[in-house]
């Protein structure tokens, strides 16, 4: 998007979740049409839309953050614009969400990238990659970085619209059976882990297991797996994991600024009237703010209860760290040597982690050495 076009729409809202907004507006629109024309739209147009999601209904920072999309959509149309959420599995598998969407099986959908890079590797930069970026760069990038340009060519493909709608931060590292103290106890370890992450460690010789969020536990309880990942302590104690994982580990350099995303219907985006693109956007924009905002304050309170209840809390060692970091870098050359499609956007990508990562070495890191050293004690 032209730097115009940002500034333009910023300096209209007068507001950072404008500003949010505007950027997301690389999605194609319809062509303007007047006052009288719009106005009739909202007073006069019902639509209804279906939601399909990966999430379950209790895991409620995600799915809630679903349900005040879908809310606030229904508020500023009074009721014309309607979308109904569905869990994982209502309507199709919490893996399958980006394949019915872009059948058009389901309107929208909200899900996270890193699900479906077998379809295309590129596609796990949506999400979050090994030892990337944190939510903030990641949305820096996003919006200002070129990245959401990119991303749309590439969903394209799928007849696919994406925007991002809400991070987690960087995550936890997994919950185990047993304690993993060097790069030998990974060998052969069952996992859950998805995206690019289960890639890596797969090269450390872990059996990588992806399932969606309602089947975790399960497999956990059944021995199926052995450890498993997915949020953090809120959302991690809410699917019970300490309950048969007593080995929490950290950090979860897989996902260092996992941001989920709602998908659109192509065909269904552009036979949408402009005035609910807006409000959809805007919906959008809104959870982009709020998600991550939630987790902070929901995770800290979460984790003093994990360790109340027994819970290990463990670094994972430096040899798994590093031999990790080193796997994570190859995988991403020899997908660039394979796909040029990877390859282009990984450039980018790096170049721009290269920039924010001086830069926040400077900012961010000093000002962490000093205050979160103390203010932990």
């Amino acid at each position: 998007m032209k730097r115009r076009t940002l500034v333009s729409r910023t300096l209209l809202s007068g507001t950072g979740l404008a500003t949010v907004s505007a950027c997301q507006s690389n999605a194609p629109t319809s062509q303007p049409e007047s006052s009288d024309s719009s106005a009739s739209n909202l007073a006069n147009s019902s639509v209804r839309w279906r939601m399909a999601t990966s999430w379950p209904k209790f895991l409620d920072v995600v799915f809630g953050t679903v349900e005040r999309i879908c809310q606030r959509v229904s508020d500023i149309t009074k009721g014309q614009f309607v979308i109904t959420p569905y869990e994982a599995g209502e309507l199709v598998p919490g893996l399958e969400v980006m394949d019915a969407v872009s059948a058009g099986t389901v309107e929208c959908g909200h899900t996270a990238s890193y699900y479906y890079v077998k379809k295309n590797p590129a596609l796990a930069f949506g999400t979050t990659v090994p030892f990337g970026l944190n939510a903030q760069q990641h949305m820096s990038w996003l919006l200002y970085g070129g990245g959401l340009d990119a991303l749309q060519s590439l969903y394209s493909d799928f007849g696919v619209l994406y925007f991002p709608s809400g991070s987690t931060g960087a995550q936890m590292g997994g919950w185990f059976i047993r304690e993993v103290k060097s790069l030998a106890d990974l060998k052969g370890l069952k996992m859950r882990t998805p995206g690019l992450g289960g890639e890596v460690m797969k090269q450390l010789g872990v059996d990588v297991q992806v399932l969606a969020g309602n089947e975790i536990f399960e497999a956990l309880e059944a021995g199926k797996i052995e450890a498993a990942e997915w949020v953090g302590s809120y959302e991690d104690e809410r699917l019970g994991l300490n309950r048969i994982a007593p080995f929490y580990y950290y950090p979860g350099w897989w996902e260092p600024g996992t941001t989920y995303e709602v998908q659109v219907n192509r065909t269904a985006w552009d036979q949408l009237p402009m005035d609910y693109q807006e409000v959809l956007r805007t919906a959008i924009a809104e959870s982009n703010l709020q998600m991550l905002a939630q987790y902070d304050a929901a995770n800290g309170e979460a984790l003093r209860r994990l360790l109340l209840k027994g819970t290990t809390l463990n670094p994972y060692s430096q040899d798994i760290l590093d031999a990790a970091y080193r796997a994570a870098f190859e995988l991403y050359d020899d997908m660039a040597a394979q796909d040029t499609a990877f390859s282009t956007l990984f450039d980018q990508w790096k170049t721009f982690r290269s920039q924010v990562y001086q830069w926040n070495y400077v900012n961010e890191l000093s000002f962490a050495n000093v205050a979160l050293n103390r203010g932990a004690n």
